[in-house]
């Protein structure tokens, strides 16, 4: 068998010190809290701006960067123009927004947790509503395993610091099990799905549209995120940005909100799209279309405790190098969707 690497326990948090500390030597040079009304520090953007944003050739972003035409329009008034940045998931698109190189960005549930305890200048800007169902730990159809509690002693593989990360120790929780009873290999989704596929492990924690698609390949899911998790994305903002120049913000969260509008009830122009450039199958991305929660929804104190309570599970667990006041990554008085 191939080698793979075991991640548990103070080695997790060995394997994210390197990174920690360069975040955060790159983010608290420009970290600052706000302690007024952000709309006084706004400045209008000067002619030429370029607005980087980030994305991945699954999701809304993609979807965006696909049918640019009206951002393109929305932003050049205001003297603005985009650029994308692709990336394979949340946390290196952080580590970016932690060097000025990424502006908004579209992530999961944890990698805003490990940026902030990183020193990552960010601030949320918007929520998706909750979709437990959308993520899951994944068996072999014929596996043995019919618990969570049968994965004690057993390997799972999952992206590092990924939303599945906090399903996992939510699911192992529920079943008296912690992380140090499993052995945790963390690899992106297309290494984590050859690992699984070459039975080099024995689960794999994965979101949609790999989920879906492993699912349609033959994978049985021992547990999703129903009851456990919520399961949300949120769109983020590099904190300088926001504060200067929240119009720009503002002007792409509203072309988010028409596209989730269009996307709710376009789920096949939607898979065909994604098709083109995520290869994965038509049929899988259907599948996960519909089960994706549409919607904008504003940063409210009830999210904001969601993220809180995940924060504290990481940093109680040793995982997270400090504890966090995830209240401290919102901009007081800020508001970034407008009503629909």
């Amino acid at each position: 068998m191939t080698p793979i690497i075991d991640l548990r326990g103070a080695d997790l948090l060995r394997t994210y010190r390197p990174t920690i500390l360069l975040l955060i030597g790159i983010g608290l040079a420009a970290c600052h809290r706000d302690g007024g009304d952000s709309a006084a520090k706004a400045t209008k953007p000067a002619a030429g701006t370029v607005l980087h944003l980030g994305y991945q050739k699954i999701g809304p972003p993609f979807l965006l960067k696909a049918r640019s035409e009206t951002l393109e329009a929305r932003l050049a008034s205001l003297g603005a123009r985009a650029e994308w940045i692709e990336f394979q998931a949340g946390p290196p698109l952080l580590e970016a927004m932690a060097a000025g190189a990424v502006d908004i960005g579209y992530v999961g549930e944890t990698p805003p947790i490990f940026a902030q305890a990183g020193g990552v200048a960010f601030v949320y800007v918007a929520s998706e509503p909750p979709a437990p169902k959308a993520e899951a730990i994944l068996v072999h159809a014929d596996s043995p395993l019919k618990t969570v509690g049968d994965l004690r002693g057993k390997r799972v593989v999952l992206n590092r610091g990924a939303n599945v990360h906090y399903l996992l120790v939510q699911a192992l929780k529920r079943a008296g099990l912690t992380p140090k009873d499993i052995e945790i290999v963390f690899l992106a989704p297309a290494d984590g799905r050859l690992a699984f596929e070459s039975r080099q492990v024995d689960a794999w924690a994965i979101w949609d549209p790999f989920l879906a698609d492993a699912e349609g390949a033959g994978a049985r899911v021992l547990q999703n995120g129903e009851g456990l998790v919520d399961n949300r994305l949120y769109y983020v903002a590099r904190r300088e940005l926001a504060e200067q120049q929240p119009d720009l913000v503002r002007a792409v969260m509203a072309e988010y909100r028409t596209l989730s509008d269009w996307q709710a009830h376009h789920a096949d122009e939607v898979a065909k799209i994604l098709e083109g450039s995520s290869k994965i199958k038509y049929d899988s991305l259907l599948v996960a279309e519909r089960r994706h929660a549409f919607g904008i929804e504003v940063i409210t104190p009830e999210i904001l405790a969601g993220q809180q309570t995940i924060a504290d599970t990481f940093t109680g667990l040793g995982i997270l190098p400090r504890a966090i006041r995830v209240a401290d990554a919102v901009l007081p008085r800020a508001e970034y969707v407008s009503a629909p």
